[in-house]
């Protein structure tokens, strides 16, 4: 990263507080190019720059440039690359003199890369990083093996119509049992817009079927799977949760609360003869809840090693020093949780298709390689059918924030994966069968894409944030890293990290880096909550549904 202007160098500045801001913008003129050979960079300062602006180069703004945007750093003829990242992100549709304003109506986008032979396959060989050993989390370990980092009864729905009368049962849980069990962290519903009015048998329906599947079997709710079922719905509790998936329920009391066993499975049906009226629906979920309940209240919290963190990383709300500050950190600490052994999911298939080409040849095997090629192409097809391309991502917000297209975005988004080798893709929905850097594929929806990392098992989240989004997820801890210090002073109750202070030199991306690796530790074992956490800020399941609906 090469940063122009007489910003502050090193230091560690204290962890942003809920008080509000640490210091003041930096008034200097800051603008940042990622690479030597980039013909522009982007302005740092808060605010932006005003036409006139002498930039400490000698070069002379012609326009405003908002902050985040890009600024031509040489005089660039119709049809010139323009380049970032060391990467053509688009064409100039015109000329464009030294100190213009660049924005995306300036240029055309670059086409995909296409994904064929010219790719290379499994060519990058990193030099072995040591492993990072003694770091160690509180977690509750379950009997399959997999650690959660928090306690929680989940309620597993298997259609929309049952959301209503789960949410009331919860609602009374929390009040009336939950605090009987200081053990037990929360009680959510899973609930989602499926189970009935699909094509059930579509090819594709596997996907939203496997999904809500995988998500009940998540380390954070300890093995214990609670069903709701209306009845009569296309998802029947036996086919979302066949024999074989999950272990048998405990057996001891369920003929005595009126649950259905099927298929080993702790069910309760609404349509049941024995529910006479409403309040004995509610009755029956509650029955069940309780004796979850205590069997989760026995679990303790015990030292686990660092290696047992699967994390999932996502960006939304994203702007131009999202490939600058916090998605590099986030990659840092991706290098140091990989050297630990842990396992992260990298995401969003049109925010890293443009880098393809980077992600074939990480790849630690060509068989890896060609399974991300085709989960690409799977999307590129998908996206075909709606008559739409790549081009689709980027949102009003991305643009106003100062990214031009797509390519300039995945150039940024990619560095969230760091540097290892990537040892596995995911198909949407499936989980997770190994350790290290996985691709998992999912939509870049941050809903959809998050749902998805629920489904692979991940016990911690991270999300970077450009433009701020208060995105939270009720399942499984998500910290919040803010790009810009603007956003971390302003929303300083929603932000967890500050990652703004790469830009001005405060501070580095590996000291962010290892800030975000310390903060994962004390957040997986309790010591800390997240401020989405704290705030009990969540965002619905989203489940992907390629399937026709009926």
């Amino acid at each position: 990263m090469l940063q122009t202007g007489n910003a502050p160098a090193g230091g560690h500045p204290p962890q942003l507080s809920p008080e509000g801001p640490t210091r003041a913008p930096a008034k200097t003129p800051v603008v940042i190019a990622m690479h030597e050979r980039d013909n522009v960079a982007i302005v740092a300062n808060d605010g932006g720059l005003a036409a006139g602006t002498t930039l400490p180069s000698g070069l002379v703004l012609r326009d405003h440039v908002p902050q985040g945007h890009k600024v031509a750093l040489v005089d660039l003829a119709a049809g010139d690359a323009v380049r970032r990242y060391d990467v053509p992100i688009g064409y100039a549709m015109k000329a464009i003199p030294a100190g213009s304003w660049v924005h995306e109506r300036l240029l055309e986008m670059p086409a995909a890369r296409a994904l064929d032979d010219s790719l290379p396959i499994a060519t990058v060989r990193p030099e072995p990083q040591p492993p990072l050993e003694g770091y160690t989390f509180e977690g509750y370990r379950n009997p399959d093996g997999s650690v959660g980092t928090r306690n929680i009864l989940a309620i597993t729905e298997t259609v929309q119509c049952v959301a209503g009368v789960v949410d009331f049962a919860v609602r009374r849980i929390k009040a009336e049992l939950l605090p009987r069990f200081p053990n037990v962290d929360d009680v959510v519903a899973l609930e989602h817009g499926y189970g009935c009015g699909v094509a059930i048998d579509a090819p594709d329906a596997v996907i939203p079927i496997r999904t809500l599947r995988n998500i009940s079997l998540n380390p954070n709710f300890g093995g214990e799977v609670m069903v709701v079922s209306l009845g009569c719905e296309k998802l029947q509790p036996e086919r979302l949760l066949p024999p074989g998936s999950i272990a048998l329920v405990d057996e001891r009391n369920v003929a005595d609360i009126g649950v259905t066993a099927e298929a080993g499975l702790d069910v309760v049906c609404l349509q049941d003869e024995q529910h006479v009226g409403f309040e004995s629906m509610i009755d029956s979920i509650m029955d069940a809840a309780l004796l979850h309940l205590e069997r989760l209240n026995d679990r303790r919290r015990e030292t686990v090693p660092a290696s047992e963190l699967v994390v999932g990383v996502q960006c939304g709300g994203s702007d131009a020093f999202s490939g600058v500050t916090a998605n590099p950190a986030v990659g840092y600490c991706t290098d140091l949780l990989v050297r630990a052994g842990a396992t992260v999911m990298f995401s969003e298939v049109t925010e890293v298709r443009d880098g393809i080409d980077q992600l074939t040849a990480r790849a630690a095997t060509p068989e890896i390689a060609e399974a991300m090629i085709r989960e690409m192409a799977w999307y590129d097809a998908y996206l075909g059918r709606g008559r739409v391309d790549r081009s689709a991502n980027t949102t009003p917000g991305n643009k106003k924030g100062g990214l031009s297209n797509i390519v300039e975005k995945a150039m940024g988004s990619i560095v969230k994966s760091g540097s290892a080798p990537i040892a596995g893709v995911l198909a949407p929905g499936e989980k997770l069968s190994s350790k290290g850097l996985i691709y998992a594929a999912t939509p870049a929806s941050d809903f959809v894409c998050g749902t998805l990392q629920l489904a692979a098992g991940m016990n911690l989240h991270v999300f970077t944030t450009g433009r701020g989004t208060p995105y939270g997820l009720a399942q499984v801890p998500v910290i919040k890293v803010a790009t810009r210090s603007d956003l971390a002073r302003r929303w300083h109750d929603l932000m967890d990290v500050d990652a703004g202070r790469i830009a001005t030199g405060e501070a580095s991306i590996a000291d962010v880096g290892w800030e975000l690796f310390r903060l994962m530790l004390d957040v997986a074992s309790g010591r800390r909550q997240t401020h989405a956490e704290r705030l009990k800020l969540a965002n619905a399941l989203v489940l992907f549904n390629p399937a026709p609906v009926t």
